[in-house]
């Protein structure tokens, strides 16, 4: 493996697996699924849970926002940047009560960039969360 090509953000949270937070591959980079998480904190953003763990609220449009800002965190540790993204593929574990305002606030970051973009609806995710985005982006 090429040690130099592995990127990790000092700014994004740990990964919760054997994973970097992106891989330069020639003049692309490509980021692992990046959530709302915060580096060193226990609450997620925009996420209520009980004492067991389970969801019992969350704020979509605040989990939007902090994995935009974990994306950037790590495009810029990268070298790259927000504009520089070309592909964003979007996990979203609710379509139907989250899509309107992801795709609101999703307007309101990528309304100078336009990248290519598809949406999926999983089941869920592997911590306590309502969306993941998996990015590709250039790098120079």
């Amino acid at each position: 493996m090429n040690e130099e090509n592995i990127i990790n953000s000092s700014k994004a949270p740990e990964p919760v697996g054997l994973y970097p937070h992106a891989r330069r591959v020639g003049n692309l980079l490509f980021l692992s699924g990046v959530g709302p998480r915060e580096k060193h904190a226990k609450k997620i953003p925009g996420v209520e849970l009980d004492e067991n763990g389970n969801v019992v609220a969350y704020d979509i449009e605040a989990q939007c926002r902090s994995v935009f800002q974990n994306v950037k965190y790590i495009l810029e540790d990268a070298g790259s940047s927000w504009e520089k993204i070309v592909d964003v593929t979007v996990f979203l574990t609710n379509m139907k009560d989250d899509f309107q305002t992801y795709n609101r606030v999703y307007a309101e970051y990528f309304k100078d960039n336009l990248p290519c973009r598809t949406t999926v609806e999983i089941n869920c995710l592997p911590t306590p969360i309502a969306i993941e985005l998996k990015v590709i982006a250039t790098i120079d």
